[in-house]
């Protein structure tokens, strides 16, 4: 450990990081709520990220989709429930097992969900436009590293 990383200095900095975070996270959440009014007005966050990720998987089971949520499946069947009653998503029989769904967007849900994000479309590329290729590069990486629990890589 070099002389200026002490202990102290390390939980400095780490308390620095988790405040960022935090002032992230609170601008993150910000974002999604104004996101699902844009889809639906007073639609619930839970019910945007439960959109969201549909459209990133394309097509999934409740199952899979609550494994991915890191929630119980009854509470990702309510959310389900309320975006197909709004014609944002349809299910169909799973041809591999006739018990289970598969979920995927319907063409209004994919245009509601195109029209609630082009407010933030080009909002990172533009907070970014400032900052060298590397450094991007760089903190891609340490998020990487960061999220996957590994020592970032040089």
């Amino acid at each position: 450990m070099a002389t200026s990383e002490t202990p102290d200095a390390r939980a400095e900095s780490v308390r620095a990081l988790e405040a960022e975070f935090s002032e992230l996270l609170t601008h993150f959440r910000r974002l999604i709520m104004e996101n699902a009014n844009r889809v639906s007005p007073g639609m619930l966050p839970g019910a945007y990220k439960t959109l969201t990720t549909i459209a990133r998987c394309e097509q999934v089971t409740v199952s899979a989709l609550a494994e991915r949520m890191l929630t119980d499946k009854g509470q990702v069947s309510r959310m389900v429930r309320e975006l197909e009653g709004l014609g944002l998503i349809e299910r169909s029989t799973d041809p591999a097992d006739g018990r289970s769904f598969i979920l995927r967007l319907t063409p209004l849900g994919k245009e509601r969900l195109a029209e609630a994000r082009l407010p933030q479309e080009g909002l990172l590329m533009k907070t970014l436009a400032d900052w060298s290729i590397a450094d991007i590069d760089s903190l891609t990486r340490l998020l990487h590293a960061l999220a996957s629990g590994a020592t970032p890589s040089h």
